[in-house]
């Protein structure tokens, strides 16, 4: 099982107390998964049609749970692909006007008042509300990436105004959402690690959060040392580097000229340098008569330097 399909097991799961929220939810999933139809004999009726399993039995929840519906269901199986698709059909009429009363898509006299491009915002009024909108609308429309390979939350839906409202829902709790066209999808998406842990938070998925929480801060030491290393490397090649050319330039001084006429400074510098090839600076300073710091001992080495690089442009006169 995905990562994804765990975090809407987790959700199919949670049950919001109050009959407000459940109505959000349902709303939600209404919104992205529902249609209202009518018959040949000029009655509506509600379908909702899925692919995702979880989606079914949530809104099959839901609508026994908070409307007392009376449901039929219909399972069809595609061999070829080895998925299902789940229809869930409310035909009583009592029923119909009940529900499309309850998410605000007709008034109480039976005219239409909302929209199914949209959630009615009086239904997301409440922070508890908001939470239930949020996990209806990750479970019809939304994925979260296997947090081992990338940090991607989003939730693709066909209508602009909905994916403005559930941006506008989820910045509500802090979380930077943004919108991308996809074809004909928007997606509203976060991709920031901390930001998909509080968006599971705020959805219900806690279990989920752990597990996802847990492999961050595992990739977050991982990375952390992994700097650290890299530069510690890229450190000891710097040194390594600095000192072969040091000796280079120290031999190039012992051959054509000798350290005769070099100060006692440079020339005790010379020849610790020689004998000490791997030795730091400051381990260089410790080993003089009279010690001196890094500085004083890069001093040192870059006027043996200096003395190099003058020999050589002479030589080549």
């Amino acid at each position: 099982m995905s990562f994804s399909s765990r975090v809407k097991e987790e959700l199919r799961k949670q049950e919001s107390p109050a009959r407000h929220c459940c109505i959000a939810e349902f709303a939600a999933l209404f919104a992205l998964a529902g249609q209202v139809k009518k018959s040949g004999n000029g009655n509506i009726y509600i379908k909702i049609q899925t692919e995702n399993l979880t989606v079914a039995q949530k809104s099959y929840i839901l609508l026994r749970k908070t409307f007392r519906a009376r449901i039929d269901v219909m399972v069809r199986h595609n061999f070829q692909s080895d998925t299902g698709s789940y229809f869930l059909f409310v035909s009583s009429k009592h029923d119909v006007y009940n529900i499309l009363q309850a998410v605000k898509v007709i008034g109480g006299q039976k005219k239409q008042w909302g929209s199914l491009s949209e959630i009615h915002y009086l239904l997301v009024q409440n922070t508890c509300c908001k939470r239930a909108f949020l996990r209806g609308a990750f479970m019809a429309a939304g994925s979260v990436s296997d947090p081992e390979k990338a940090y991607h939350l989003e939730i693709a839906v066909l209508s602009e105004k909905l994916a403005l409202q559930i941006r506008t829902v989820i910045s509500s709790f802090r979380i930077d959402a943004k919108i991308v066209k996809r074809k004909k999808y928007y997606v509203v998406y976060v991709k920031e690690g901390s930001q998909i842990v509080d968006f599971l938070n705020v959805a219900g998925a806690h279990a989920a959060l752990m597990d996802f929480e847990n492999v961050r801060i595992v990739k977050e030491v991982r990375n952390s040392v992994n700097r650290h290393v890299n530069c510690e490397t890229a450190n000891i090649s710097k040194t390594v580097n600095a000192a072969a050319r040091q000796i280079e330039d120290i031999k190039y001084i012992q051959c054509n000229k000798g350290f005769g006429k070099l100060t006692e400074g440079l020339k005790e510098i010379a020849i610790l340098r020689l004998e000490y090839p791997e030795s730091s600076l400051q381990e260089l300073g410790m080993m003089l008569n009279g010690p001196i710091g890094k500085s004083g001992v890069n001093h040192r080495l870059r006027k043996l330097s200096d003395i190099a690089n003058q020999m050589r442009e002479e030589a080549g006169r």
